[in-house]
């Protein structure tokens, strides 16, 4: 089965519309044409060199990612630096890129939404709306299925996340029921988690200021790769269910670039 780039785009564009990605973002089609015609994609959260040595090794002639190859533009294309290395194989392999970013941060089912099912959460909602609009937003709010314990929570963000360590302010002890979060650098959603009545904020990038907390709320920092590694499995299950008879797969190695010791 071949496809054209565009037919790719246009399924994730349903799901994530560029239109609602926010302003300084640079989402979208970055190597190729709409026209190329493509055999297979590949699925990851960062486009690294690597991850285009997979593709090529594997067939794959697109990519497709979380983050953006592309964002603060390239001065130089020197295959020291990895971006232009990246660039500079996807050209050679004739491989068209593509990134969803915020747009995919923005829909109730992407980033924040899948971070939201995987701690359970229930009557998830936009934390953020842009302009009243209950569909697109920034972050989620919901409530666990039961109270836990800030240990227990703590245990579940491992569980559930692949956690490796938590940065957290004063921890509550309390019981933790309705929780906002947001995948990503968050730390704009602070205030905005408190007055919608969260008892946790979870969340990634957060500054050493934002721990200071009131009593009653607390805020939890559990890395930004681990807040939105799981937007591969939703652009993964939703081009299969689009064309099922076509080949795409998720990257075998992802690319978190903080190693903790």
């Amino acid at each position: 089965m071949i496809l054209k780039v565009k037919d790719i785009t246009e399924a994730i564009e349903e799901f994530a519309p560029l239109s609602i990605q926010e302003k300084w973002d640079n989402s979208g089609l970055l190597i190729g044409s709409p026209e190329d015609s493509v055999h297979g994609v590949l699925i990851g959260f960062d486009c690294t060199p690597e991850l285009v040595d997979e593709a090529i090794a594997g067939g794959y002639d697109m990519i497709v990612t979380h983050h953006p190859l592309l964002f603060d533009g390239l001065k130089r294309i020197n295959p020291a630096d990895p971006v232009a290395q990246a660039v500079i194989l996807a050209i050679r392999g004739g491989i068209a890129v593509y990134a969803s970013h915020t747009a995919s941060d923005k829909v109730l089912e992407g980033v924040s939404g899948a971070f939201a099912a995987r701690l359970g959460l229930q009557d998830v909602r936009i934390l953020e709306p842009d302009g009243g609009d209950p569909e697109h937003g920034l972050g989620v709010i919901g409530e666990l299925p039961e109270p836990l314990s800030f240990d227990a929570l703590r245990q579940l963000l491992r569980r559930s996340c692949g956690v490796r360590a938590i940065r957290a302010s004063k921890p509550l002890t309390g019981p933790i029921r309705r929780i906002a979060l947001c995948g990503g650098s968050g730390s704009s959603l602070i205030g905005t988690a408190r007055r919608a009545g969260a008892d946790a904020y979870i969340s990634a990038d957060i500054s050493y200021h934002h721990f200071f907390q009131p009593e009653g709320f607390m805020v939890l920092d559990i890395g930004h790769y681990e807040s939105e590694i799981g937007i591969t499995e939703i652009l993964f299950s939703l081009l299969k269910k689009k064309f099922p008879n076509f080949a795409t797969c998720l990257a075998k190695r992802q690319s978190n670039p903080i190693f903790y010791y």
